[in-house]
């Protein structure tokens, strides 16, 4: 994972093809070092994750809660497999999700 800081927010953007269980606890761990008192609102790009489990959602879920209640985690690029997971179990409801980083950004600027 990398991040840059553009606009006031900061974008995390995940490397991996997969969020699954194999990667889960290091992902969590990432997320905590890397958005560790970082800007108020975080863009997660999954551009490049085209897999996602149950363990993938709750580490998503827990990269969340890590931000605090005064903090916003944004989700952008979904590709198609892993759009149809969030919305299967009704997790866009929990989640801001954008087309794409760029729209995150642009959608919540000032």
């Amino acid at each position: 994972m990398s991040t840059i800081s553009r606009s006031g927010f900061q974008i995390v953007t995940v490397a991996e093809t997969r969020i699954d269980a194999a990667v889960a606890i290091a992902f969590k761990d990432q997320m905590r070092q890397l958005t560790d008192g970082g800007a108020p609102d975080v863009v997660l790009d999954l551009t490049d994750v085209s897999f996602i489990d149950s363990s993938g959602l709750g580490a998503i879920v827990a990269a969340m809660k890590q931000l605090g209640k005064d903090r916003r985690l944004h989700l952008a690029a979904l590709m198609p497999n892993v759009d149809k997971v969030f919305r299967l179990t009704r997790m866009d409801t929990v989640f801001a999700i954008h087309d794409s980083v760029e729209q995150a950004v642009g959608a919540n600027a000032g």
